[in-house]
């Protein structure tokens, strides 16, 4: 069994889930279950607000990584050396809250959530920025899979 399947057949919780921890510092696709359910009966609104609270409370848990460990801590344990620390610094230093909308991307979205917490970027706008991309980034899949697909 696949794994968008599989956690397809765990309904809207499954989904919620999958979401959360792609966007924790886990390796897993999520767009994989929304793709598996949006095949589905399930209402598109449904699965593209699960997916993206999902996703945005995940990065939210980054984030609050980030603000509360210190952060020596935090790149010990991912082992992430100097210059990338301070290249996720600087872009966050440089875009402030704005850059949360990037936290959607692959690799390098759950460093940016971290380093968002770092450098403490107030909480309501990071949360609002990053749930805007993230759930753009669902809204992408949807589409591609119903849209496209003529679902």
């Amino acid at each position: 069994m696949e794994l968008g399947p599989a956690w397809a057949e765990a309904g809207l919780v499954g989904l919620f889930l999958a979401s959360f921890l792609a966007a924790t510092i886990l390796p897993f696709s999520s767009e994989a279950v929304l793709a598996a359910m949006a095949v589905g009966t399930w209402s598109g609104v449904e699965l593209w607000w699960v997916a993206s609270v999902g996703n945005t409370l995940g990065g939210l848990v980054n984030y609050t990584i980030g603000r509360w460990v210190p952060e020596g801590v935090v790149m010990r344990w991912l082992r992430v050396d100097a210059g990338k620390a301070e290249r996720w610094r600087n872009f966050v230093e440089r875009y402030g809250a704005w850059g949360a909308l990037a936290c959607w991307l692959p690799v390098i979205g759950d460093p940016i959530a971290m380093a968002l917490g770092v450098i403490r970027v107030r909480f309501v706008p990071c949360a609002l920025l990053m749930f805007m991309g993230k759930a753009a980034r669902y809204g992408v899949v949807l589409w591609a899979v119903r849209g496209v697909m003529g679902q």
